[in-house]
């Protein structure tokens, strides 16, 4: 898979189609976000560790975000999976970027990751590269919900007590693009308490990310007191599919029936 996304990335790069690309290279022994450039070695990018896609993600279309902005004339590219996929899109709808400066190179992602992220749509729009994995089901889910009331409320307050405020949850996040967060409010969540109130801090966020979260699942892997975020979005995102028949980021376009205010470019 490598070499098809390399052939595509160099042919964008010579044409000048696009002035860089966004995806993930080996460097020192680690993989990280790097942009190509015309002229770049294209023998360190990775879609992974080892032979594994998808061992190593980063919000790549965040990054990108801060690139457009800073050369807003300029086109670059992009590596996407399917939850990067339903990321852009929703960007596009929330005027964050623009599509016509944004070429992305889909992703399909393997069936152990399908099963691994219990990912509704596992491959982007248009794939470059890979053969479009089975959805999955949301078993974590199904889980919670087989619980009684009582049980559920222990057990998301004894998930939301371990959290430490470090805000590694939203600052990964690439559909947290506030320009105020909500959450660094000291009226509602004040600085130094730690654990800060609980559940406040995860309730706001959640009902922040109503008809916003994509399912990337980057929050929860960011956690350092691994609390189950991607489960509790799964059941936010379910509700919204089950009352509004929306999913965050499917179809190009389509707003959140919870956000139907045009928004004023570059803002929330």
């Amino acid at each position: 898979m490598i070499e098809t996304i390399t052939k595509k990335v160099g042919e964008l790069l010579e044409s000048g189609t696009i002035k860089g690309f966004l995806g993930l290279a080996m460097q020192n022994g680690h993989v990280a976000p790097h942009l190509y450039q015309k002229g770049d070695d294209l023998g360190d990018m990775v879609l992974g560790d080892g032979e594994r896609t998808g061992d190593s993600r980063y919000p790549l279309n965040k990054y990108l975000m801060n690139i457009a902005h800073a050369y807003p004339d300029e086109i670059f590219g992009v590596l996407v999976r399917g939850c990067d996929d339903r990321g852009l899109k929703t960007l596009y709808t929330w005027n964050q970027l623009n599509p016509e400066k944004v070429v992305a190179v889909g992703l399909a992602c393997p069936q152990e990751l399908a099963q691994r992220c219990e990912c509704v749509q596992p491959y982007p729009d248009e794939i470059v590269a890979g053969e479009a994995a089975e959805p999955v089901a949301a078993a974590s889910v199904a889980a919670i919900d087989d619980l009684v009331l009582t049980e559920k409320f222990s057990f998301w307050m004894d998930e939301f007590v371990k959290c430490i405020k470090c805000y590694g949850c939203s600052n990964i996040c690439p559909m947290c693009f506030c320009n105020e967060c909500s959450l660094k409010c000291d009226d509602l969540v004040k600085k130094g308490e730690l654990p800060p109130e609980i559940p406040v801090f995860h309730h706001t966020r959640a009902m922040h990310m109503v008809g916003r979260c994509i399912d990337c699942g980057l929050c929860e892997e960011a956690c350092p007191s691994n609390i189950p975020l991607r489960t509790l979005y799964k059941k936010v995102n379910a509700i919204m599919d089950e009352k509004f028949d929306y999913t965050t980021g499917v179809r190009r376009g389509q707003r959140s029936p919870l956000n139907m205010i045009e928004p004023v470019e570059g803002k929330e």
